[in-house]
């Protein structure tokens, strides 16, 4: 399914530094990196900037074990390479919303060893988000952001901003979720690759712009017949991926990726903020509110049922765990989320990421993987 309509997505996520560049001229206004899918991004559009998640090149590197440990996950050392390399020396400032440990460290060395760096803010989350406590405690850290962004920009960010942001975000989230739809159907119209394309760009480019490229791709999907070979329809699961010639590699070899588990796509967008009268408590508590990663999601294991309930909406027949090497968050929930899914009939394979990803290899366990699946159908 090669009619061009995702080139516009794919064109942002491979040339996403010349969008910010260009951006930052156009309209005077800063851009600020974002670690982890927990920021407000809310309040840094509502303060006139575009927020950039930090992302990975997959590209071997050599500058980060002075600053960070070798034995931390791969998305750390790429994230904090990309910094040290310079690729976002047009973000002024960066942000962290509490997530794991290790990349609150990547976090720390950005701030301290990026020279383009003019401010820097860490937004203490509530890791339990289970508790009582947690929507008023985070509703009180958003609200300390805001004052931090209002010193930084000099001015006031109005309630009415705030109200406004909420719902372009909103619009995005509504909208990524009504293009997922068609990866429920029977030969989808939409592959997982280019749903990634479109997911993951969210994530860096203004939101007006990704709105209406949505709007625009949505229409045109419907026109596509839905002759697509669909093989056997899998679900991701696991750390952050936008690897996407892994994912172009997995639907070359009998698969279509119909959903995922993954801050790259569903977990980023998949609920939007309840409006409420107080925009700040709009925001803090849809953060809260929002699928679980790991980091988040305990005492009680919510994303269980959550991925199960997944892999059954979108009639997906198994599960490809993509764990980044050494991410705690995600190895401790493995064995119980694996079980979870083959007690519920849904089978699973595990394959380990790092900076770079040995696809010969992975698509030689992807097609073991589905050979034992159709020697299972036949007994």
């Amino acid at each position: 399914m090669d009619d061009g309509l995702f080139n516009q997505f794919k064109t942002w996520y491979e040339k996403r530094h010349d969008y910010a560049r260009e951006w930052k001229q156009k309209t005077g206004r800063p851009v600020v990196a974002t670690m982890c899918t927990y920021t407000p991004e809310e309040l840094l559009i509502a303060a006139g900037m575009l927020p950039v998640r930090v992302l990975g090149a997959h590209e071997p590197q050599n500058v980060t074990e002075p600053h960070i440990f070798g034995m931390f996950c791969p998305f750390c050392r790429d994230s904090l390479a990309q910094g040290l390399l310079n690729r976002y020396d047009y973000a002024e400032g960066v942000t962290l919303t509490q997530s794991c440990i290790q990349y609150r460290q990547t976090f720390s060395s950005w701030r301290e060893n990026v020279p383009t760096v003019k401010w820097s803010y860490y937004l203490p989350m509530p890791n339990e988000v289970q508790s009582r406590f947690a929507k008023m405690t985070h509703q009180a850290e958003v609200r300390k952001f805001r004052l931090f962004l209002e010193k930084t920009i000099g001015r006031a960010i109005p309630d009415a901003d705030l109200k406004k942001a909420i719902e372009t975000v909103n619009e995005n989230r509504r909208l990524l979720l009504e293009l997922f739809e068609f990866r429920k159907e029977k030969n989808p119209r939409v592959t997982g690759l280019e749903a990634l394309y479109a997911s993951i760009t969210a994530q860096f480019i203004d939101k007006e712009d990704h709105n209406r490229e949505l709007k625009r791709v949505i229409a045109e999907a419907g026109k596509r017949a839905a002759d697509r070979k669909e093989g056997v329809r899998v679900m991701t699961i696991g750390s952050e991926n936008d690897d996407c010639a892994f994912m172009a590699m997995v639907e070359s070899v009998g698969c279509t990726i119909v959903i995922d588990d993954q801050c790259s796509g569903t977990r980023y967008f998949w609920n939007e903020a309840r409006i409420q009268d107080d925009p700040i408590v709009t925001i803090a508590d849809r953060y809260c509110e929002r699928p679980a990663c790991p980091t988040k999601d305990y005492p009680l294991h919510t994303r269980f049922d959550h991925v199960l309930k997944l892999c059954k909406d979108y009639n997906a027949q198994a599960a490809i765990f993509l764990q980044q090497k050494f991410c705690d968050p995600h190895e401790g929930d493995y064995p119980d989320l694996k079980a979870h899914l083959e007690k519920n009939g849904i089978p699973t394979l595990f394959l380990e990421f790092d900076v770079t990803n040995p696809l010969g290899p992975f698509r030689i366990r992807i097609e073991a993987f589905l050979e034992t699946l159709s020697e299972e159908e036949l007994f």
